[in-house]
C-alpha cells in the first residue's frame, strides 16, 4: 500500500468517525462526557468557521490535520463498544446513501460564540492590565 493510499484510507476513516460521533451524540447509551466532547467535535467539524483560519500559513491547517482528527480519536475512544459499533453502522449507511456529511447551523453558532467569548476575554484582560 502506497503512502497516498494509506492517507486516503485514513481520511475516509476520520470522515466516517466524524459522522459516527454525530449519531453517538443522539444515542441514549452514550455517556455524558463522551456526548459533550462528541457534540463539540461535530459542531466544530461541521462549522464553516475554524478556530485557526486557513489563510494563516502552516498554522491554518493545523486544526484540520492534527487537532480535529485527534479530538475525533479521543471522542471515539470514550464511546462504549456497543454504541460505537451501532453508530458506525449508521454512519456507513449514511455515507453510502447521502454521500456527504450532515450540516449544522448550531455548530457554526457555537464556534462563533466561542470566538466572541475569546475576544471578550482578551479585551477584558487587556483593559484590566492597563488599570
Amino acid at each position: 500500500m502506497t503512502l497516498g493510499e494509506t492517507l486516503k484510507t485514513w481520511a475516509k476513516r476520520v470522515k466516517r468517525d466524524g459522522v459516527t460521533l454525530w449519531f453517538a451524540g443522539k444515542h441514549p447509551l452514550t455517556p455524558w462526557y463522551a456526548k459533550a466532547l462528541g457534540i463539540f467535535v461535530v459542531a466544530y467539524a461541521l462549522s464553516p468557521i475554524d478556530l485557526i483560519p486557513d489563510f494563516i500559513p502552516v498554522l491554518g491547517y493545523v486544526d484540520d490535520v492534527l487537532l480535529l482528527p485527534g479530538l475525533i480519536w479521543l471522542a471515539i475512544r470514550l464511546l462504549p463498544n456497543e454504541v460505537l459499533s451501532e453508530c458506525r453502522g449508521q454512519a456507513d449507511e449514511w455515507m453510502q446513501t447521502k454521500g456527504s456529511k450532515p450540516s449544522s447551523r448550531a455548530g457554526a453558532f457555537a464556534i462563533v460564540a466561542l470566538w466572541l467569548a475569546v475576544g471578550v476575554a482578551l479585551w477584558y484582560w487587556l483593559v484590566q492590565t492597563r488599570l
